[in-house]
């Protein structure tokens, strides 16, 4: 796992982009702080919407890097969460602008899943997943399901195996800073 980390890692500084494993199936992922980087993800997985994106952070305190305010119950979501949990928060900063969304708003998730914590920390920065599904293709589960065109259009594919070969999507919350709590997906 210590070689693919650091193989991903040159790959993310290069502002490329990797294919790897996460508690939620296989993602697309960059430096969430390269426009560039990230541009050319909308490129590959040919979308033109933000919300397709999910900013992974290994910690809490890196959730308060990228957020201007962290809601309180934001912190109770994150200690309580008995699975992956997306939450959406106002005015994030230090994140590609192609990153955040219209209303000013940046998914962000603590990742769980162990390769995916070591490769953050040790990155130092928030790494995008984005769906590896094209045009409105069902998500594959499996590696072996991964679409061609993606497999080709990634710079660095992680040679790791998914723990579950059924993985489910995360909840996703939207917390406002006036209060407001709005479940989307349970």
């Amino acid at each position: 796992m210590v070689e693919e980390i650091n193989n991903c890692i040159k790959v993310l500084k290069e502002g490329d982009s990797i294919l790897f494993p996460a508690e939620t199936g296989w993602r697309i992922g960059c430096d969430a702080t390269n426009e560039k980087a990230v541009e050319k993800i909308y490129e590959l997985i040919k979308s033109v919407d933000s919300h397709q994106f999910v900013c992974l952070v290994s910690s809490q305190a890196m959730v308060e890097r990228h957020v201007t305010e962290v809601p309180e119950a934001a912190y109770d979501i994150m200690d309580l969460a008995n699975k992956p949990t997306t939450i959406i928060f106002d005015r994030p900063k230090g994140i590609a602008k192609k990153l955040v969304a219209q209303d000013n708003t940046l998914s962000i998730r603590v990742v769980s899943d162990k390769f995916c914590q070591y490769l953050i920390n040790k990155f130092r920065k928030p790494i995008v997943s984005a769906s590896i599904e094209i045009l409105g293709a069902p998500t594959p589960n499996l590696a072996k399901e991964i679409y061609p065109e993606i497999l080709k259009g990634v710079d660095y594919v992680v040679n790791l195996q998914l723990e579950k070969e059924n993985p489910s999507p995360s909840s996703i919350i939207k917390l406002s800073n006036d209060g407001q709590v709005k479940v989307i997906r349970v």
